[in-house]
């Protein structure tokens, strides 16, 4: 027996999945790409939309979602190759890379603490990371954002309680 919820899915699926995917390919470039993509759009349709039967515009709302997903993996692209480039400065170019295991468990964890810190406005986000990823000290960031030290320290302050409020939400 099919849900009410099923048959919504099925629907959307069956009318617009060769839509989206055309719609896809021309955004990606490769039917592979845009297949996996189209199908990642579904997979998230079906885990984070409400009710499916209150969508009025599908194609709106999948290309919503799909675009979506797009910025997310251009993001994740930026954090990888940003992370290699890393890697190999710091080890130099001879020394092996890390494994694909290593490589994705970084990056997945790179995407969370970017994802923690989108919410924040530039600055806060600009000290937060100066201070953290690259070890400068308040006076530095202070003298390369152009602001007081004392806003510094709000800068900071507001950024990790940014992230904690939302690791306690």
């Amino acid at each position: 027996m099919m849900t009410k919820q099923n048959e919504a899915i099925n629907v959307l699926y069956c009318e617009h999945n060769d839509w989206l995917k055309g719609w896809l390919c021309k955004k990606l470039g490769c039917s592979h790409h845009a297949a996996d993509m189209a199908q990642d759009t579904f997979i998230r349709v079906l885990t984070s939309a409400p009710s499916l039967s209150t969508i009025k515009e599908p194609r709106a709302y999948l290309t919503t979602v799909a675009g979506r997903l797009i910025i997310d993996n251009a993001r994740r692209k930026k954090i990888e190759q940003s992370y290699l480039e890393n890697w190999a400065a710091l080890h130099g170019e001879s020394a092996l890379a890390p494994s694909s295991q290593d490589l994705v468990e970084v990056v997945e964890l790179l995407v969370e603490v970017a994802n923690l810190l989108d919410g924040l406005p530039e600055k806060p986000r600009q000290a937060f990371l100066m201070s953290r990823l690259e070890g400068l000290t308040y006076s530095e960031i202070s003298d390369r954002l152009g602001v007081s030290v004392s806003m510094i320290k709000k800068y900071v302050a507001q950024a990790m309680l940014h992230c904690f409020d939302l690791f306690n939400a």
